[in-house]
């Protein structure tokens, strides 16, 4: 299972890239499976046994994911639009926009709201299912440790006072109506500014998303000593006016000093679990009171998470001088 769960991620990424470069004759059933050396029906089947949706499904919301962005960001016409993300005409993309989001594309240009979109399938992921890694690969990266000042902000998110861990944070928060991971994931993803997005070199795939972690009184002790509530969301300029999802929180982070602790780039599957122990060992051995900070627990206060394999994994958190 495991093996088709890689290739069915290979054939995922396959279609970000063909949308992304409109190649429609490569986006095709036949195509793709071609690529894999299975047959249509197997491929179709095994799609949908493992990514819950069936494949020209997932291809419709995906171009339509696309093409949202080109509505709210450029000034091209829909037709122009339509045509470039597969659709056959301006009425058919209108048509399919208004199903998919409750809104037309001149709507939404006009007042860019926060829709659900269908952001990226990520077919499997070992630390859900408890796999842990596998292989014993290293990455070459040690953690950086230095100190920032973050501008103000805002911070558009959900919050759990209750959670402990990411996968416990979302278990928790599927039981809410309307705040589950996919549809959340999805409302960010529509969100136009935020400040830690990638600019759109990977249209609707969680880039600009983060974890972060509220001082409060009210959430749980920490491993750090600290009660904390988690949240899940992205940080917006403090000068935002759009509108804000009826089950999300909007706010403001005044400026401050943290500390952030960053392993670089990191293969996901194989060594997540140890990054994330290399990062949290650097985090208790650091010397505050040498460096002339302490941590700030002041209630209000937020520090990040930032999980981008390609990347890195940074962990900021809140200081005030000694």
């Amino acid at each position: 299972m495991y093996e088709w769960q890689q290739q069915i991620q290979i054939f995922i990424d396959e279609i970000d890239q063909c949308i992304k470069g409109h190649q429609d004759d490569a986006l095709t059933l036949h195509a793709l499976s071609c690529r894999l050396g299975y047959s249509e029906f197997y491929v179709t089947r095994k799609f949908r046994e493992i990514s819950g949706i069936q494949f020209r499904d997932y291809l419709r919301l995906r171009r339509l994911a696309f093409a949202l962005r080109e509505v709210r960001d450029s000034s091209r016409s829909f037709l122009e639009i339509a045509v470039d993300y597969g659709f056959s005409s301006h009425e058919a993309f209108t048509r399919a926009f208004k199903r998919a989001y409750g809104i037309t594309p001149g709507e939404y240009r006009r007042k860019p709201v926060p829709v659900v979109l269908r952001t990226k399938l990520h077919s499997f992921d070992r630390y859900f299912f408890g796999q842990g890694e596998i292989g014993m690969i290293q990455s070459t990266e040690e953690i950086k440790i230095y100190f920032v000042t973050i501008p103000a902000h805002k911070f558009l998110h959900i919050r759990n006072y209750e959670s402990i861990g990411y996968w416990d944070f979302w278990q928790k928060q599927s039981r809410i109506p309307g705040q589950d991971c996919e549809t959340v994931c999805g409302l960010l993803d529509s969100i136009k500014g935020k400040l830690d997005d990638l600019g759109g070199s990977e249209s609707n795939s969680g880039s600009g998303q983060i974890i972060g972690y509220l001082n409060d009184p009210k959430g749980r002790l920490c491993s750090w000593g600290i009660p904390l509530a988690e949240c899940y969301g992205v940080r917006l300029p403090m000068d935002y006016k759009g509108d804000i999802p009826p089950q999300m929180l909007l706010t403001d982070i005044p400026q401050g000093e943290y500390i952030v602790f960053e392993h670089g780039p990191f293969d996901y599957n194989q060594e997540n679990r140890s990054v994330e122990e290399k990062v949290e060992a650097a985090m208790s051995a650091f010397d505050y009171e040498a460096s002339g900070y302490c941590l700030d627990t002041t209630p209000g206060r937020m520090g990040y998470l930032y999980h981008d394999p390609e990347r890195f994994w940074k962990m900021v958190r809140p200081v005030q001088k000694l």
